[in-house]
């Protein structure tokens, strides 16, 4: 069961990798930073399209990744 869990833990690592190095940049250099942040709390603007599926997905293989983080050492023996 251990090593079962182990392989899903590194698939979804790499595939968290991948999803997240997809994403587009919102912003770039220390200033974009900043005005970026309040335009994501203040602006209108939502996600469309590629952007939001690959958001969604992000927020899959997080979870998965922290469950099976927890599974790793629940499992071990």
């Amino acid at each position: 069961m251990h090593a079962l869990v182990v392989t899903l833990l590194v698939i979804v690592s790499i595939g968290l990798i991948i999803v997240v190095l997809l994403q587009s940049g919102k912003s770039a250099g220390l200033s974009g930073a900043i005005s970026g942040g309040a335009e994501q709390l203040f602006g209108k603007q939502k996600a469309r399209g590629i952007d939001l599926i690959l958001h969604r997905i992000t927020v899959v293989l997080s979870v998965l990744f922290f469950l099976l983080a927890i599974g790793v050492t629940y499992f071990k023996i």
